[in-house]
């Protein structure tokens, strides 16, 4: 089926033309085409106010004629912001505003959710709506509007008295989880603002807003989180996991921030023997690795299966790192790991020909360490054919020494 007349006039917003239309006796104003959509639909999608009000001044015009996703024409309205049409809409007795799509967003989840704040408030003064009301992946209006960033809406919707600002989303996530995590710290600064917010709530993953804000490298946000009055709720356990995370993406201006607190223990082994060091030398973070160094952390730390962070660099061939690292005291550059790996046999494994020549400047190290299957440098160069490693590896012949 597909568009009548008078769906194509209001599609089109050809008022004269719907209202000859109207006026017939045969004009069925809820007629739908193929994808359920009415002429009232058409209007109220594309904003034409004239057809809207034409079609809901004749008797008969269902305005809670849903699409094949259900869709109203208010939803359509809401979600564009027409707050004209929204208004002509709630005009009509009948209107059913709560009413959802196929996905669980009500009208007002839209306009929440794509930052209309003047809709919003629009629905808000209605008895019939719902501001908790979530979509079916468990999204509240408030919950989507953070994420979003929209901090008008934020502060419209904490203003009313129903609105939960503790309601969490997917996977466990509160509206000030969600903002945190997306960086949208003028939204962040509002709920921190409430005394009736909890900023050390835990999601699913057991992580807090602080631990989103540094993972994904929010410096103003992890400030303001840090700016709140309750800090000293923030446990060590909670600035290790934000720096660890920080360190591991390079977020150097998070890091430097998390070290300026009182109970960071920069040098506190992870899970899996993973300090921050350890994780900004394995991602070549070389600034920020220089940032840690100052801590007192201990350059040698050992990771589950025995590998320092000088091991880790080698192997990735950051030079600025390696360099660095080599410059500690308490480095000790031939250290192997469990299996008998030194930082050259890593470094030779994958044919990191300038942090060969470094680690072969050391007169600790040692070229001819075996691993623990008898693996020298050198073999496992010549194993995956890194020649110019080969040659920086290999003893002098009696023909060079003879020729020197």
């Amino acid at each position: 089926m597909g568009n009548s007349p008078l769906g194509w006039a209001a599609r089109n917003g050809q008022e004269e033309v719907v209202k000859m239309l109207l006026a017939r006796d045969d004009i069925d104003p809820n007629e739908p085409d193929k994808g359920d959509q009415t002429a009232l639909w058409w209007a109220a999608f594309n904003g034409h106010k004239g057809v809207v009000e034409m079609l809901l001044g004749r008797g008969g015009t269902d305005p809670n004629r849903a699409d094949e996703y259900h869709r109203i024409p208010l939803w359509l309205a809401a979600s564009d912001g027409n707050e004209e049409v929204v208004k002509m809409l709630l005009g009509r007795d009948d209107i059913k505003p709560y009413r959802p799509d196929k996905y669980g967003r009500t009208p007002f989840w839209m306009a929440a959710s794509d930052g209309h704040e003047g809709v919003v408030k629009m629905l808000l003064g209605r008895d019939d709506t719902h501001p908790n009301w979530p979509a079916d992946e468990g999204e509240t209006p408030l919950w989507q509007a953070a994420c979003n960033g929209h901090q008008g809406v934020v502060k419209v919707l904490l203003g009313c008295d129903d609105t939960d600002a503790n309601e969490p989303g997917p996977q466990g996530m509160t509206p000030l989880g969600i903002a945190a995590s997306m960086g949208h710290e003028g939204v962040v600064r509002i709920p921190l603002g409430r005394d009736d917010v909890n900023p050390h709530k835990l999601d699913e993953l057991k992580q807090k807003p602080l631990w989103w804000a540094a993972s994904n490298g929010h410096e103003r946000v992890v400030k303001a989180l840090l700016e709140r009055d309750d800090i000293n709720a923030y446990t060590p356990d909670d600035y290790y996991g934000a720096l660890l995370w920080a360190a591991y993406k390079g977020h150097e201006r998070v890091a430097k921030l998390l070290l300026g607190r009182d109970g960071v223990n920069p040098g506190r082994p992870g899970e899996f023997g993973n300090t921050s060091l350890w994780q900004a030398a394995q991602h070549g973070n070389h600034e920020l690795v220089k940032i840690l160094l100052r801590q007192n952390i201990s350059p040698d730390s050992l990771d589950e299966y025995g590998r320092t962070p000088l091991s880790l660099a080698a192997e990735n061939g950051y030079e600025e790192v390696v360099k660095l690292l080599l410059r500690q005291d308490d480095v000790n550059p031939d250290k192997p790991d469990k299996d008998g790996q030194s930082p050259l046999w890593w470094a030779a494994r994958n044919g990191r020909k300038e942090v060969v020549r470094l680690l072969l400047e050391k007169e600790e190290v040692s070229p001819n360490k075996q691993n623990r299957y008898g693996q020298t440098p050198l073999s496992i160069a010549a194993r995956y054919g890194h020649g110019h490693v080969i040659a920086l590896l290999q003893p002098p012949t009696d023909a060079a020494h003879s020729a020197t």
